[in-house]
């Protein structure tokens, strides 16, 4: 897999159409790309790159207050682990048409890539299989980790009720809202009805695993960067170096 190169000078446009909308999604040529792998998840967490400590050379994620739309300070600690920084509630999946969808992502990279270069970095998914193959999904990272040598690149979708995964406190005390309404530790709600026992801000976020993804779990997909979307870059306030 390629590093991000430091000067990016061409870039193919690629137009999503479906009935009057249509979306350039610019693909960077010499980004990063290829196969990988990809889960799910959840935790209520503030992002990694909310800290600005990750991002020294631009503007982190914007972290919110417990209501999951208040800015919150960028240096205070996530509710995952005492604080009172969460995940902002629209920092979640949601369709642009039937075969079009904005998102935001964990990524974990195989090859040496650091947290720095890869914040807020964006790339479109295509589906391999799962009956998905005629849908994108444009992604921006707002948190980056590394997995094993052995491993493939991999992306967690966020999409509330997915899975808190290893921070199990995190949703219940941002919304007062019992682990058990989550679904299973690892993978969620198991059906669009255990989307109605979320917080109602989250529901619409619940319900797209359902509805745009038709219920697949976990599809592979190849990746490619692209120029992010002036819609994912509103709602995190954090641009890419390049």
């Amino acid at each position: 897999m390629k590093t991000i190169p430091t000067i990016l000078t061409t870039l193919v446009v690629l137009a999503v159409c479906n009935g009057e909308e249509h979306h350039h999604i610019k693909i960077i040529e010499g980004g990063i790309h290829g196969p990988a792998t990809t889960t799910r998840y959840w935790d209520c967490c503030k992002p990694t790159c909310s800290w600005p400590g990750n991002i020294e050379y631009k503007k982190p994620v914007k972290a919110c207050r417990a209501d999951g739309v208040t800015a919150q300070d960028p240096e205070n600690q996530s509710g995952c682990i005492g604080g009172q920084s969460y995940v902002c509630t629209d920092q979640s999946m949601y369709a642009i048409n039937d075969t079009l969808a904005y998102g935001f992502v964990a990524a974990g990279f195989s090859e040496s890539t650091t947290l720095e270069n890869m914040c807020c970095a964006c790339v479109m998914f295509t589906f391999k299989d799962q009956g998905l193959e005629n849908k994108k999904m444009v992604v921006q990272m707002t948190n980056t980790g590394k997995v094993g040598p052995e491993e493939h690149d991999m992306f967690d979708i966020a999409m509330p009720g997915s899975g808190v995964g290893y921070y199990t406190e995190g949703c219940t005390t941002q919304w007062n809202s019992d682990v058990s309404n989550w679904g299973d530790q690892y993978g969620g709600v198991r059906d669009e009805a255990g989307c109605y026992k979320l917080p109602k801000e989250l529901l619409e976020g619940c319900l797209f695993r359902f509805h745009w993804m038709k219920g697949a779990s976990n599809p592979d997909v190849y990746f490619q960067q692209v120029e992010c979307p002036k819609e994912l870059t509103d709602r995190t306030g954090c641009f890419p170096l390049n």
